[in-house]
């Protein structure tokens, strides 16, 4: 069976074939096309995860602060859940800082805010165009919004 049948029937032994041939140094046998867009396909994942733990981050962060007679401990733990597990990403690989930019920063926080809006039943000309919070703020561990 060829490298790419085995890739398309059978993705699991593919990838301990692959492992295999690698470890044993036989690099010219390996399903290099295949093998180069697994790899890009992980780094595309780790981007997305990132992106939607900032936004679930987001829309708690807004909930907490424009709806404060709601606040509950489950909230706060979503919150704690959400930079945790970035906090984990960033270190397993700090070059998906680059992504924690303004413009990323702007994309997230509008689909925060739909989510909020639609969670909440807030009307949306309640919360700013613009993400009122700074990163370093909405990583921060101890920092919350105030309503």
């Amino acid at each position: 069976m060829t490298a790419t049948a085995r890739y398309e029937t059978d993705f699991h032994a593919w990838a301990l074939h692959s492992a295999r041939l690698l470890r044993e140094g036989k690099l010219t046998q390996l399903d290099a096309e295949h093998i180069a867009e697994e790899l890009e396909g992980m780094s595309a994942s780790e981007r997305r995860e990132l992106l939607n733990r900032l936004q679930v981050l987001l829309l708690h962060l807004l909930k907490h602060q424009y709806q404060p007679e709601r606040r509950s401990k489950s909230w706060r733990l979503t919150i704690n859940h959400q930079r945790t597990a970035i906090e984990r990403l960033l270190e397993q690989s700090p070059s998906l800082k680059t992504l924690l930019n303004a413009d990323s920063l702007v994309k997230v926080y509008g689909k925060a805010v739909r989510d909020t809006v639609i969670e909440t039943d807030l009307e949306q000309h309640l919360f700013p165009v613009l993400c009122p919070y700074r990163l370093e703020q909405i990583l921060d561990e101890e920092w919350l919004p105030e309503s």
